[in-house]
């Protein structure tokens, strides 16, 4: 009797963006490409991620008519961690700084990033061989029981923590035993030099814990609940899949999950292996390279919102531009542009859908007063986090927060000074309040592109926008529908912006963001003026995201190439995540203090060798062993290791002298799936 051949394994996808959790349910059968089998969208609910989580999976399993027990792998990808750090969001934590000085704090935006959170210095440190100067944790010490009650969480940064960790290991265990609260270490995420901006990384990665781990949290209880035994996957920034426990250790790791995921979807869906990768979301737009079939990976750390870390990820560039983007308007000047972003707000067509009356009735008494005010069509709601998400606001910031509840409030009506406008912007940026208003989705309801929320309340955004006034006091549009074409067209003009603007920087040029900008006003101008200037891309653009197909169909033209948008594009990022592999890596360091004396830094351990051969011997032994330990705690049984061993040398009258090694050891295989 002939056995029936085994079904083919099932894959389940999950890419949770700022507006959209996409699904998609893949089978390796069907091809070299494998089968899209069904895929399927819901809002994210980011109040509980858990609800968009589960009516993008659920209306996936039904359309497949599918079996939950049938699947054996489930990934996803986020953008949640990008759309973070491009809004300035993230909760607030301490930082612990051991052995630098208050100065430091200048350096590689540190600073800034930091904003208003508190800082603790502390003596300590070591020196580039390791060599440990005298630690000192009283002042920590002393500042844990009020800063426990502040904060969502610490980052601990030591002066040469790369070369020695035991400091922030001291201090991660005093901060763990007295508060319980997450820590992060520099030298778990790093291994590079340049303390400034391995403590930005921390400080970073500290802020997104909660945020990922409510993510993770979400998705394992919706996959419990559907009885889906299999195990979860994370899309990290370079493409690679790893465990969920994972990626909640290290959740910097997850900024540019969406855009690596959409990098491998794109070059799955279309074949092409030369392409620029244009991905539009509700929030941003990240713009990558692929070259020869795989992408173009930055290895001196992802810049997102401004800031450059220390996460290796795909070189992509992302823009505070997207279907969501705040729509504002040029002050002071005759023919004001229309301005996008980098801000997102909640469209009103999306805050009518859910809030109906509370935000049209609103909008038409808006109408109805015979001038226009600066704050028409703007609404603030409440996020819905958990309140302990709201430690440590000032008085201001409290007494409003109150204010503001769970049905949208007009601002007119919510803000009686300009100093309540700053105190709003920061409630905003704790991710705490929503600020709803119009937006290029609103404008694509209006011209009946789009017609998935209520088009009612797009239109009275569009009608409040369009009698805002010019430098010579005239409206600025005719009717809802001329304001919305502006919209649409200068959304479509900044996407070819940051598409060449990308392309200029990855060829080294200056000045990339000036140049594009003066190309596509030329290539859109009807009067181009005395110099003929075009530019022409080598390669196409892939279109990707729910909207490409509208805001990129006058793309082309702009950017001399054709623009491909896949069948399934509006699901590249949930497909990527389900065709990659587990990827990750493990570094040592051998110095020598002095002559003879060979130092091994590996992990979290530091030994001393008087051989060199010995010392290199077993940092390669141990970057092995950690890169297979990490391997099977990121999700694969089947790791192969690679080592790779550069040394530095100087030759010092015929004689070699040895500076210095770094071993590096990679380990990458295909996730294990359920049995």
């Amino acid at each position: 009797m002939t056995a029936r051949p085994k079904p083919s394994p099932l894959f389940l996808g999950i890419d949770t963006g700022g507006t959209y959790t996409d699904a998609v349910l893949w089978s390796e059968a069907g091809g070299p490409s494998g089968k899209v089998l069904a895929k399927a969208k819901a809002l994210t609910t980011r109040h509980d991620l858990a609800v968009g989580i589960s009516g993008a999976v659920d209306a996936v399993l039904q359309k497949a008519g599918t079996d939950p027990a049938a699947i054996k792998l489930v990934s996803m990808s986020t953008t949640l961690a990008t759309n973070a750090l491009v809004e300035g969001q993230g909760g607030r934590v301490a930082l612990v700084m051991i052995g630098f000085a208050e100065g430091d704090l200048a350096r590689d935006g540190l600073k800034a990033a930091l904003g208003t959170d508190p800082v603790v210095f502390c003596p300590g440190g070591h020196d580039v061989h390791g060599n440990a100067a005298k630690l000192d944790l009283s002042g920590l010490e002393a500042a844990l029981p009020e800063l426990e009650k502040s904060v969502s969480g610490f980052a601990v940064c030591a002066y040469f923590a790369t070369r020695n960790p035991a400091h922030e290991l001291s201090a991660r265990n005093l901060i763990r035993d007295r508060t319980g609260l997450p820590v992060t270490a520099s030298h778990e995420l790093s291994a590079k030099l340049g303390g400034p901006r391995r403590a930005l990384t921390t400080l970073l990665n500290a802020r997104l814990i909660s945020m990922i781990d409510r993510l993770v949290a979400a998705t394992e209880g919706f996959l419990t609940a559907r009885n889906i035994a299999a195990p979860l996957m994370v899309v990290r920034g370079d493409g690679a899949l790893v465990s969920a426990a994972f990626a909640r250790q290290r959740p910097i790791e997850t900024i540019l999950s969406g855009p690596a995921a959409s990098l491998v979807g794109a070059r799955h869906m279309t074949g092409l292996d030369d392409a620029v990768v244009s991905d539009i979301g509700g929030t941003t737009t990240d713009v990558a390279v692929l070259d020869k079939g795989r992408p173009r990976l930055d290895p001196e750390g992802a810049t997102v919102g401004g800031f450059r870390t220390m996460v290796e990820a795909v070189a992509m560039r992302t823009f505070g531009l997207g279907g969501d983007s705040e729509v504002a308007l040029e002050d002071g000047v005759l023919n004001p542009k229309i301005l996008l972003g980098p801000r997102r707000l909640v469209p009103l067509a999306l805050a009518g859908m859910i809030h109906g009356e509370a935000v049209t009735s609103e909008l038409e008494r808006q109408l109805r007063a015979p001038n226009p005010g600066r704050m028409d069509g703007r609404l603030a709601v409440r996020t819905g986090v958990p309140e302990r998400l709201a430690a440590g606001l000032t008085g201001a910031e409290a007494k409003l927060y109150e204010l503001i509840g769970a049905v949208p409030q007009a601002l007119d009506r919510l803000l009686t000074s300009n100093a309540q406008n700053a105190t709003l912007n920061r409630l905003v940026s704790r991710g705490l309040v929503h600020v709803a208003g119009f937006t290029p989705s609103d404008a694509a309801h209006v011209l009946g592109r789009q017609a998935n929320w209520d088009a009612a309340a797009a239109r009275l955004g569009a009608e409040l926008f369009a009698r805002r006034r010019d430098g010579r006091g005239q409206f600025i549009a005719a009717s809802p529908e001329a304001i919305s074409e502006r919209v649409l067209t200068t959304l479509t003009r900044l996407s070819a912006e940051v598409i060449l603007e990308t392309a200029f920087a990855e060829d080294g040029l200056d000045g990339a963001a000036t140049v594009a900008h003066a190309l596509v006003q030329r290539a859109v101008d009807a009067h181009p003026g005395i110099a003929r200037l075009s530019v022409a891309l080598d390669r196409p653009v892939i279109g990707l995201g729910a909207s490409a197909p509208l805001h990129y169909a006058g793309l082309a033209e702009l950017v001399g190439n054709r623009c491909v948008v896949p069948e399934d594009t509006d699901v590249a990022n949930a497909l990527g995540a389900v065709v990659g592999q587990v990827r990750v890596s493990a570094e040592a360091r051998v110095s020598q203090p002095k002559e003879g004396l060979f130092r091994v830094a590996s992990g979290e351990s530091v030994r001393d060798f008087n051989d060199e051969a010995a010392a290199i011997a077993a940092a390669e032994k141990d970057v092995r062993a950690i890169a297979a330990g990490r391997a099977k705690d990121a999700g694969t049984d089947s790791a192969e290791i690679e080592i790779a061993s550069e040394f530095r040398v100087s030759t010092v009258e015929g004689q070699r002298m040895f500076i210095e090694a770094h071993v590096v050891a990679v380990a990458s295989g295909r996730p294990r799936i359920a049995v």
